[in-house]
């Protein structure tokens, strides 16, 4: 059976407590949760799904170019964003690409399945887990792709855009493509500043990635898509995906999605506040915190502390990420999401239940 290496898996989480509510603080979702508007698009889809949805998702395109401003000819839409992770790869077929570590495990996963070398960029602690100028030593001619996560996933950390900028030149000079993952770009204090899809129709070696799955809460409608300026590139990665990998439920629940500005906002507003109110309670419960730029806190357990905080969460029917799995990481680190004030109190609590319990 699969190895589940995500957060996200209530179903085993209910399987282990006896199918106790789960409050899920292990995937990184808005926590308005989803639109009503969302839900009826897609209940619409649903009653209209005796027909074959359109295969080139042609009306959500044309609402995802006028939302994000870029040429409808630059998008791809696909199954979310792991399957345009996965069809980038087999278009491109990569001899030799670099992913950071720690960072979000289907870039590596989709690049060994094409057989690609893959060299691990760790991260330092001492460094925060943010990334410098040093990387731009490692961008020559033999790199065919480079995996960027802004902010990284888990770390929270986001890329200067100075920096980002160099690394863009640097990946023009060298041939090499750059995938930019602005899954949470969305949530951070500043979206527009930090994106580069302004770079789009500059940048031939530029591939931004984006999904509906976190900014507007719909992961079980699976919906993501990419912005490209190589006209090329976009024509083949339709040609490698599977046809109609975009349900006529998830299209309609797309479009209907990049109306809800009024939503996004006030999910932003929440979580520009609460971002800072969870990580100063977890600082304050003795945890080493990253100060977080998206709608997650990343943080470690100080030394002595040999507690299995998933497992005893779990128990209360809290669910976090741990993250051992990722690359650069021991079972020291977590990942929590940030949700409504009365929620991540609950985390907080429980979480101040187990240390006066350790103590």
């Amino acid at each position: 059976m699969k190895e589940l290496v995500h957060g996200g898996d209530i179903y085993t989480a209910r399987e282990q407590q006896k199918n106790k509510t789960i409050l899920d603080f292990s995937a990184n979702i808005n926590p308005l949760g989803l639109p009503d508007s969302v839900k009826e698009a897609a209940v619409r889809g649903v009653a209209e799904s005796a027909h074959y949805p359109d295969p080139l998702c042609r009306k959500l395109r044309s609402a995802i170019a006028r939302a994000e401003g870029v040429p409808e000819s630059s998008i791809v839409t696909g199954n979310g964003a792991a399957d345009i992770i996965v069809r980038l790869v087999m278009a491109k077929m990569p001899y030799r690409a670099m992913v950071l570590a720690p960072t979000f495990a289907e870039y590596e996963a989709a690049l060994t399945s094409v057989g690609c070398l893959v060299q691990r960029y760790y991260l330092s602690e001492g460094a925060d887990f943010s990334l410098s100028e040093a990387i731009l030593e490692e961008i020559g001619p033999s790199l065919d792709m480079l995996f960027l996560c802004n902010p990284n996933n888990p770390t929270g950390q986001l890329i200067s855009p100075e920096l980002l900028h160099k690394i863009l030149w640097r990946c023009e000079e060298t041939k090499t493509l750059l995938l930019l993952d602005e899954c949470f770009i969305d949530f951070t204090d500043d979206p527009e500043s930090n994106s580069l899809k302004a770079r789009i129709g500059q940048y031939k070696q530029l591939f931004l990635l984006k999904a509906f799955t976190k900014t507007y809460a719909m992961p079980g409608l699976r919906l993501g898509y990419g912005i490209c300026g190589d006209a090329a590139l976009v024509d083949v990665l339709w040609n490698v995906g599977q046809p109609w990998s975009v349900s006529l439920p998830a299209q309609l629940a797309g479009i209907a999605a990049l109306d809800e500005s009024e939503y996004l906002t006030q999910a932003q507003q929440m979580i520009g506040s609460e971002k800072r109110v969870l990580a100063d309670g977890l600082r304050r419960l003795g945890f080493r915190v990253w100060q977080p730029a998206a709608n997650y806190v990343f943080f470690r357990r100080e030394a002595g502390d040999s507690r299995d905080l998933r497992a005893l969460l779990l128990e209360e029917g809290i669910l976090i990420r741990s993250c051992e799995n990722y690359p650069g990481l021991d079972n020291r680190y977590y990942r929590v999401a940030v949700k409504k004030p009365e929620e991540n109190q609950q985390l907080l609590s429980a979480l101040a239940a187990t240390e006066r319990e350790r103590k």
